[in-house]
């Protein structure tokens, strides 16, 4: 399944210890506008502690807890996302990301969640994925919208970003619904058309 081409530029290729300095670099570089939403900020200070969290992603997949991937763009990293962890014995997971402020608005982030819920929901037959976004995370709310993604609701105070909370909204996908809105026979991983919003 991975390395996955989403088009002729775009690629979600799993995490290596290899990519810890260009990651961090990226990380560096954007601190203050990923700091906004993204609550482990503070701890990506120093690139030790990156490598620590590739170690911790590549543990992950080794025991059939769910990919870790870069997101590239012409070879160069721009984002990342991947399963928190899977939840075998109700065959359900969550989803995270997040991308570089110069590769925004370009779909690519849609594309590799759409690819990921493939994943998660055809290949690996799970029965729900999940993605939680600040309330306030207009961007990153609209990806599930964008998708079809039902919402269930809010949860109060649910994250601690820094120095305060945020009310986390949850959206939820089923293998049912997703099968409904596109038969696998219609559209291959990656390339199911966008769903209507709900």
């Amino acid at each position: 399944m991975f390395p996955l081409s989403l088009d002729a530029e775009t690629e979600l290729r799993p995490v290596a210890l290899g990519d810890a300095e260009e990651l961090f670099a990226l990380v560096d570089r954007h601190r203050g506008s990923l700091r906004q939403w993204l609550p482990w900020l503070d701890d990506c200070t120093r690139l030790n502690q990156t490598r620590e969290n590739l170690e911790r992603a590549l543990e992950q997949m080794e025991e059939d807890q769910g990919p870790h991937l870069t997101i590239r763009v012409r070879g160069v990293i721009v984002g990342r996302i991947g399963f928190h962890s899977i939840d075998w014995t109700n065959r359900r997971t969550s989803l995270g990301y997040w991308l570089a402020p110069e590769a925004r608005g370009r779909g690519i982030m849609t594309r590799s969640c759409r690819a990921l819920i493939d994943y998660a929901l055809v290949e690996r037959r799970l029965n729900r994925v999940e993605i939680r976004c600040a309330e306030g995370n207009r961007a990153s709310r609209a990806i599930p919208e964008r998708l079809g993604f039902p919402c269930e609701g809010k949860l109060a105070q649910a994250q601690w970003l820094y120095d305060h909370y945020v009310d986390l909204v949850v959206y939820r996908m089923l293998a049912d619904e997703w099968r409904a809105m596109s038969p696998p026979s219609q559209a291959g991983v990656g390339e199911r058309p966008a769903a209507t919003v709900r």
